[in-house]
């Protein structure tokens, strides 16, 4: 059988060629059939209508703008608070860290210039501190008889036990030898009050009383005393100046309390100039946290270079509590070079009794602030009334210091020579007025003249 010749078609293979020419031509009327059907269709889909309709929105779709408006609205009023806030504390922080990046800057100027230590630099001040005041920190043992009676020899074992059935007091403090040649001794008034006997260990173990151990004066007001003890190869203490002292300085205290010798504790500057502590006007403490107990009382306050800067006298309440007084070494040592000279401390005397300027007296007096020491009463005879002092009259000014409060001017007067003669700037009926005054030497309590009346 003969096969045609013509164009196989089948799907997805190639054509299959065959050669007969009848063949051909069926194959190509095939083709053109093919090319009109395809025009058909293109002419069809042409005239086809088209239509455009919008698409559906369900309503849950409109409301969702609105209910995103809504919620952004409550978000800003959340939010807008907490912004605020987050403002002002990043102002706060900005200015603390301005102040910080300042301090900081001042800290590295003062490491350029040798000036700031490192940590352990000054644990070894410390150290060399300690190993400079131990030999000039003694410790005192006072016995008083109770009730009065015969005292023991101060053998240091006599004093412990007793003899015939005789009851003793004993009491323990601190003291500073400011004077080795000599053998001065500096401590609380206090610590050695109505002794009947005293006995000074030294750091190298030596004991010294009874007749060589006496005191050379003593000054109530002040709570200060200084001893004499007859002992060689003593050391002694630098004497400092607590006017140097800032608050924030670094401070060591040494003492003996409770007993144990030579401790040594650290702090710093408190405060100053607080007065009135004890219920004496001559009292100008520092005020530092260097721990101090019962025992302390009378040794050393140490500045960072191992100078004299204070007395350690006071505590609040029966121990320790963070708060520690001690006499400034001005006024230490000006008592101790009275006691050392004269046996006692002879004060200037004004002969004014005292009272604070607050706003209101100020407002009333017509002084431009509250300052000052106005006189509530002038006694008698005294050297305020001679220079014609009155009650009513506010001393600015003495002896060309300003007086900043009425604690300030006992102090002033007290540190005059007695007989000397000062400018005194009171403030009368809103005048001003100098005076001349003459100090005189403060007389006893019981020998003070009475108040005189204003004129």
């Amino acid at each position: 059988m003969r096969h045609l010749d013509c164009e196989r078609w089948v799907f997805g293979r190639q054509p299959v060629i065959y050669n007969n020419a009848a063949s051909k031509d069926l194959a190509a009327s095939f083709s053109l059939r093919r090319r009109f059907l395809a025009q058909l269709k293109k002419v069809d889909r042409m005239q086809e209508p088209i239509y455009t309709t919008p698409a559906y929105r369900p309503p849950s779709a409109r409301r969702l703008p609105t209910l995103l408006w809504i919620l952004a609205a409550l978000c800003l009023g959340l939010v807008l608070p907490y912004l605020a806030e987050k403002v002002q504390y990043s102002i706060t922080r900005g200015q603390l860290r301005a102040r910080s990046d300042a301090a900081a800057e001042d800290l590295e100027r003062l490491g350029k210039g040798a000036e700031l230590v490192k940590l352990s630099d000054t644990s070894r001040a410390f150290r060399d501190v300690a190993k400079l005041a131990g030999p000039c920190v003694v410790h005192i043992d006072t016995v008083q008889a109770e009730g009065g009676g015969r005292v023991l020899p101060a053998d240091g074992w006599d004093l412990q036990f007793g003899r015939r059935g005789q009851r003793y007091l004993e009491g323990q403090g601190s003291g500073v030898i400011v004077d080795a040649e000599d053998g001065y001794v500096l401590t609380n008034y206090h610590v050695v009050r109505g002794a009947d006997a005293i006995l000074v260990r030294l750091s190298d173990g030596r004991v010294i009383a009874g007749d060589d151990v006496g005191v050379v004066g003593f000054d109530v007001a002040t709570d200060l005393a200084v001893l004499r003890v007859n002992a060689g190869d003593l050391a002694s203490i630098a004497w400092g100046d607590s006017e140097r002292l800032e608050v924030g300085d670094w401070v060591l205290a040494v003492g003996n309390p409770y007993g144990l010798d030579r401790t040594v504790t650290s702090g710093i500057v408190s405060a100053k100039q607080r007065r009135g502590v004890n219920g004496t006007a001559y009292q100008d403490f520092l005020q530092t946290d260097a721990a101090v107990n019962p025992g302390n009382s009378g040794g050393p306050l140490l500045d960072i270079e191992g100078k004299l800067v204070g007395i350690t006298t006071a505590i609040v309440g029966q121990a320790f509590q963070g708060i520690t007084f001690a006499i400034p070494s001005k006024v230490a040592k000006d008592v101790y070079e009275h006691l050392k000279k004269h046996g006692k401390v002879s004060r200037g005397w004004l002969g004014v009794e005292m009272q604070a300027v607050d706003e209101a007296l100020a407002k009333k007096l017509g002084l431009p602030k509250a300052s000052g020491a106005l006189i509530a009463k002038v006694l008698a005879g005294s050297p305020a009334d001679k220079a014609g002092l009155e009650a009513g009259d506010v001393i600015v000014q003495w002896n060309g210091q300003k007086v900043l409060d009425a604690a300030e001017l006992p102090l002033l007067v007290a540190r005059t020579d007695v007989g000397a003669t000062v400018k005194v700037i009171v403030i009368r009926d809103g005048k001003e007025l100098t005076l001349d005054v003459t100090t005189t030497e403060r007389p006893a309590e019981d020998e003070l003249p009475q108040p005189r009346r204003r004129r």
